[in-house]
């Protein structure tokens, strides 16, 4: 009777749909946090810590596991802005399984190697114009502080800081 409990016992699997489930209240009471965002999430953090430390470091390996308190993964310039090979570094923590990973189909593995390898090349080209622009930026900068300097040395007006 327990091989009955899902096939019905026709033969054939009936399929479950897991979109209705109920997650219950932690996943109601997560959703409400998230749409306030992260200061609610280090709130009750922090809150847990006061209250009893092992909570408090659940919820933080919980921000960590899930992702909640990530500053660069979505576009945004985070704490690894700088790192110029990102991928190299997931890789060694994460033991690079998402390299292994294919998807059964050969023309597709190829394409999909050949696109991620011309973004990476892009992303560099990229940075690499983004630090010539910050150069030239404190070249001029600079340039500018020293002119300021020298006008002032030589006993000419103050000139007018520009924004």
């Amino acid at each position: 009777m327990d091989g009955l409990v899902l096939t019905g016992g026709r033969g054939f699997a009936s399929y479950v749909n897991v979109i209705y489930i109920d997650m219950g209240l932690s996943m109601d009471i997560a959703a409400k946090l998230d749409d306030i965002g992260k200061p609610a999430w280090i709130g009750v953090m922090v809150l847990g810590f006061i209250l009893f430390w092992p909570v408090g470091l659940a919820i933080l390996a919980y921000l960590i596991w899930s992702g909640r308190m990530s500053c660069g993964r979505h576009g945004g310039a985070g704490r690894w802005y700088g790192m110029e090979n990102r991928q190299d570094w997931a890789n060694r923590w994460c033991g690079g399984w998402r390299r292994s990973q294919t998807s059964g189909n050969h023309a597709f593995d190829e394409y999909r190697a050949e696109t991620l390898k011309r973004l990476e090349e892009e992303e560099r080209e990229f940075r690499e114009f983004l630090e010539r622009l910050r150069q030239a930026k404190d070249k001029a900068e600079f340039d500018q502080f020293m002119a300021d300097r020298r006008r002032r040395s030589e006993g000419g007006p103050e000139p007018q800081p520009q924004a």
